[in-house]
């Protein structure tokens, strides 16, 4: 089992990074969550989950460890695939999800693209016990803002790599570029995770 790579970012989208360690490129997916703690950084050390089945061999990285530990307790839950915990964690912060746990604050997990009432019911009741919330706050790193345009266009890649239809994430994120164009690429994807 992979516990972490280190090494230098080669390639960084705000769904997945390459790591190079010791000559070998390792691709992960990520959340946007961990692009904006890789954003700006030269190299890592990313937190892995491996994910197995018959059909693909994935990597699922993580900044740190208490979002690699979120993402293995979502998964852990029936109904909720890495694709949906990444989702999930993309919409909001590890420290969020934890609030929303524990408040049982199904509403907010609802927010989330492609969670139902029964799915949020599912999670509170599975995690409540296992995920203890804390009031800690974590620094938050402001990365550099690329220009709206390629902000726009990182945007829509990231939504059509997170499955959504390239023709409708151009719709949302051609809207809030124009309703706010100074904001960063998560903070689009975030927004338009909310509209779609």
């Amino acid at each position: 089992m992979i516990d972490y790579i280190k090494g230098e970012i080669t390639e960084l989208t705000p769904t997945s990074v390459t790591v190079e360690c010791n000559g070998i490129g390792y691709q992960a997916n990520i959340s946007l969550n961990t692009y904006s703690a890789l954003n700006g950084q030269a190299t890592t050390r990313l937190y892995i989950v491996e994910s197995i089945r018959e059909d693909a061999h994935q990597l699922f990285g993580f900044a740190d460890k208490h979002e690699r530990e979120i993402f293995l307790h979502l998964i852990s839950v029936s109904g909720v695939g890495p694709g949906t915990g990444r989702m999930i964690l993309s919409s909001l912060t590890s420290r969020e999800l934890e609030a929303a746990i524990a408040s049982e604050n199904i509403a907010i997990l609802q927010s989330v693209k492609g969670i139902g009432a029964k799915t949020a019911q599912r999670i509170i009741i599975d995690l409540k016990d296992k995920i203890k919330f804390t009031e800690e706050g974590a620094t938050v790193k402001v990365p550099a803002t690329p220009s709206s345009s390629e902000a726009a266009q990182e945007a829509v890649s990231a939504l059509v790599m997170l499955g959504f239809a390239k023709q409708a994430s151009e719709k949302a994120v051609s809207r809030i570029a124009k309703e706010s164009p100074s904001l960063s690429v998560e903070a689009i994807i975030k927004e338009a995770l909310k509209r779609m």
